[in-house]
């Protein structure tokens, strides 16, 4: 029997499959951005080729997905209609009237107008109040000519409706839903009493907005992967990671699929923090580098940190989820000079067409992939595995781009890519560690992604961290965090009390129709109850604040529950701010509750061998550190690498889908668990 997971990354798909022996296997195919579907599918085979075993035998299939980020990058979401409470049809073009450039004159709006124009949001009379009583009832009359203008006029395909205080008392939600599925019954309708039942309006829409916007989308590349899976015999259920780390059916995902949009990272910090406390290492901070972007996230006591705010592009997304710090900084991430001659690596990226000069594929401009090739750390034969190689005269050509004018040769200006790229990743690592309260020098840096064991060594070496961890096959490690992911279903609402005025009945009461809620999901996937827990937060403040802090509920939901909580809550706010006023009254913002049930954990077979290193060496190859004219350095093979033998810096290790470099000054050795442990001599 054999589990299968899925990612598919902006250059690569990778597929990795675990065993019931504990065998991890892995496939690593291109991405095929014109239909993602192949790409999967082609990877799928491969796998299943390698350990001739048949479609029949996968027993689960977790899928990890861009296509609905890629739906909003690239602004191919379905067309929708927006309708709000009359009055309030400009809540998404007005946004919170910031402005990142404050002196840019001639910049763009920064709202995600795109999703419903002005002609297609269209104001309805009713009205709600804040404590959801209602003020005006719902014309339905009205709800029904705008739906039929929107409609024959603009041929819509979904609609999101978002009106006041509807997280208070969603009838008047509910009942236009009705209105339009019997007018419309094939027409997707999200509300945003189910997509984000929590206040801010600008925030509350932008979400539901986002939500119509992905359905059709969604629902049609779920389907058609469905029948392709079908179609090669794969008879498991489809179940897809969302934003939060957990992940649900893909029938469930539907019923809310902007909870996909930024679940792409999450399963690269979930492989992370599994692969490492392999080794027993539960406080680390991963770093996933792969073809186009950095993805950063710590790990507390084996538990990833999690916000409730996330951003695509400027657009606010209020999801639960990891919390992730996403830069333009990867292997195909392309370097440029600006007006002043100054270097830059990124945001921009060389993606999986045409790829890095050096790939063949007719890419002219230098990568960072480019550069690591001229500096020696990459094999020019046999790269990934040995399925591709490597030009390295396209290579220096392309960087010859950058070095000419800054009057360098094409090997300092390789070392200066990679001096910038690194620069810009240490700076992100510092923005969710140091930011956040924490000591990097206290954690450990795990590497993923195929290019993050090539940099890992410096930033390690900048941040004075002192063990770094690249785990069996960092290069897939995202597709085997969708193996270690367990199932998930969270429910929010706004509470908007005093915590002096609260008590423990009050917060029982506000619970209990969210975990009633996640029961319901929890049953639809099939989890066994008494494997279920429950996780409880609530989002306080200091009465008068602008934003919140999540504070989990540890403990039961007794007397003592409240004073807890704001005892909690003080300590957070010191550790995130560097202050706190526990004579300052608290306030209680939301309410959150998550239900998660274990799936059945990858036992992997741990490694054997004996410390000599001897054996593992595979080659020599010049590789340059800084120092004129480059270093002889050792080429290891991954896979002979013996537990406990020590690998001095530098040295070069290299496996089917990553490159580790081990740089000058570093130790490097094998342990039981298969990870490859390095710190600073």
């Amino acid at each position: 029997m054999l589990a299968i997971g899925v990612d598919i990354g902006g250059t690569f798909t990778d597929i990795v499959g675990v065993t019931t022996a504990g065998r991890l296997v892995f496939a690593k195919v291109s991405s095929t951005p014109g239909d993602l579907v192949e790409g999967v599918r082609r990877g799928v085979e491969r796998l299943l080729h390698q350990i001739e075993s048949r479609p029949d035998q996968v027993t689960r299939f977790i899928h990890g997905t861009t296509v609905a980020t890629n739906a909003i990058l690239e602004r191919k979401g379905a067309i929708i209609g927006l309708l709000a409470t009359e009055g309030f049809e400009d809540v998404l073009e007005m946004g919170r009237q910031r402005r990142s450039r404050m002196y840019d004159l001639d910049m763009d709006a920064e709202t995600p107008v795109f999703l419903a124009p002005r002609r297609r949001r269209l104001g309805i009379r009713e009205r709600i109040d804040r404590d959801g009583q209602v003020l005006v009832p719902l014309d339905e009359a009205q709800v029904r000519d705008a739906v039929r203008i929107l409609q024959v006029r603009f041929g819509i395909q979904a609609v999101a409706v978002c009106y006041l205080f509807s997280f208070k008392n969603p009838t008047h939600e509910r009942r236009t839903k009705q209105l339009i599925q019997e007018m419309f019954p094939e027409l997707p309708v999200s509300l945003s009493s189910e997509v984000d039942p929590t206040y801010r309006e600008y925030e509350r829409t932008c979400l539901t907005a986002f939500d119509a916007y992905l359905r059709p989308v969604v629902e049609g590349y779920i389907r058609q992967l469905g029948e392709a899976l079908a179609g090669m015999g794969v008879g498991a259920g489809l179940h897809v990671m969302q934003s939060r780390g957990g992940v649900t059916s893909a029938r469930l995902a539907l019923d809310r699929p902007v909870t996909m949009v930024l679940s792409g990272p999450a399963a690269g910090v979930l492989g992370g923090a599994f692969a490492a406390e392999r080794s027993g290492l539960t406080d680390v901070i991963t770093l996933d580098m792969g073809g186009t972007s950095c993805d950063v996230a710590l790990v507390r006591n084996g538990r990833p940190l999690f916000s409730s705010e996330g951003r695509i592009g400027a657009y606010p997304l209020r999801l639960p989820m990891i919390d992730v710090s996403t830069i333009g900084a990867g292997g195909g991430s392309l370097a440029w000079l600006n007006a002043g001659g100054g270097l830059h690596v990124g945001p921009h990226s060389a993606g999986a067409e045409p790829g890095p000069a050096c790939y063949g594929r007719g890419g002219t401009e230098p990568t960072v992939t480019d550069a690591s090739l001229v500096l020696g750390y990459l094999n020019p034969q046999g790269f990934a595995g040995g399925d591709m190689d490597l030009d390295y005269d396209a290579a220096v050509r392309a960087l010859e781009k950058v070095a000419k004018p800054l009057g360098m040769s094409p090997l300092e200006a390789a070392y200066g890519v990679h001096r910038v790229v690194n620069s810009r990743m240490a700076d992100q690592i510092r923005l969710v560690s140091v930011r956040k309260g924490y000591d990097p020098r206290h954690f450990a840096l795990v590497l993923l992604g195929g290019a993050g064991p090539v940099h890992g060594g410096v930033l390690a070496a900048e941040l004075a961290i002192s063990t770094v961890v690249v785990p069996e096959t960092p290069g897939v490690l995202s597709a085997l965090g969708l193996l270690v992911a367990n199932i998930e279903h969270e429910q929010a609402t706004t509470l908007g009390r005093r915590a002096k005025d609260l008590t423990v009945h009050d917060l029982i009461r506000a619970f209990e129709p969210l975990e009633q809620e996640c029961w319901r999901r929890m049953q639809a996937d099939r989890a066994a109850p008494e494997q279920v827990t429950i996780v409880r937060s609530a989002e306080m403040r200091y009465v008068g604040q602008s934003y919140e802090l999540e504070v989990p509920i540890d403990g039961p939901l007794d007397a003592t529950v409240i004073g807890r909580l704001e005892t909690a809550f003080h300590a957070r706010h010191e550790q995130v701010y560097g202050h706190s006023d526990p004579t300052s009254e608290v306030e209680v913002v939301n309410l959150r509750a998550v239900l998660v049930s274990p799936l059945p954990t990858p036992g992997l077979q741990p490694a054997h061998g004996v410390a000599d290193v001897r054996a593992a060496q595979i080659g020599l190859r010049r590789a340059y550190f800084g120092r004129e004219g480059g270093v002889e350095t050792t080429v290891y093979g991954r896979d002979r690498l013996p537990v406990g033998g020590e690998l001095i810096g530098p040295a070069i290790v290299e496996q089917a889908d990553t490159t580790v470099v081990i740089y000058p000054g570093h130790v490097a050795k094998l342990d039981c668990a298969g990870n490859l442990i390095i710190k600073h001599v």
